[in-house]
């Protein structure tokens, strides 16, 4: 595992509480959380539940990434984006990533991850590569909507979000495939 903190370059934000039924911070994911889509023995890229509370005042929206700074990429991986969920919603249900994006709130959407595809991929961290840490992020913004369209990558939702961001959630799932 590297020391990569995706977030060490960032402006300080409020901390505030991101829980799940699915996953424990600093456990493991469990098998559904793991990639079918990579060919992990029992993945089934089923999104984790997630609850948050304690958002600093003054938060319109909220986005929610999964990230991979483990993966051997040269820029980590993407496995998840959510965009424009409403300040009144804080659950999104397991399962809400899937290929319809049915368990969204309205106005929510979710933008292509690192696999080109618009809904939750699970972990599939290479055979024999080690633990890899994916962080599980609710992002508190100051806008209503972060204004990118649902063809934007991660990354420009990442840059755009900088100036907007009033407080931050994270949790940390592991994953690792034996060799």
């Amino acid at each position: 595992m590297s020391a990569n903190d995706p977030f060490a370059r960032h402006p300080e934000v409020a901390s505030f509480t991101v829980t799940s039924t699915t996953i424990s911070d600093g456990a493991a994911w469990s098998p559904e959380q793991y990639s079918d889509i990579f060919g992990v023995p029992g993945g089934k890229d089923i999104s984790p539940q997630l609850s948050w509370h304690g958002a600093p005042d003054g938060t319109k929206s909220y986005v929610v990434t999964v990230y991979d700074p483990d993966a051997p990429t040269g820029s980590g991986f993407w496995h998840w984006a959510v965009v424009d969920i409403p300040a009144t919603v804080t659950e999104l249900p397991e399962g809400a990533g899937d290929d319809t994006g049915s368990g969204l709130p309205a106005g929510a959407f979710q933008l292509r991850n690192d696999a080109g595809a618009a809904h939750f991929i699970g972990a599939a961290p290479p055979a024999g590569h080690g633990p890899h840490r994916y962080f599980v992020v609710v992002h508190a913004l100051d806008v209503e909507s972060i204004g990118v369209q649902a063809d934007a990558t991660p990354a420009v939702l990442g840059f755009t979000m900088f100036g907007h961001t009033l407080g931050r959630a994270v949790l940390i799932a592991t994953g690792e495939t034996p060799a």
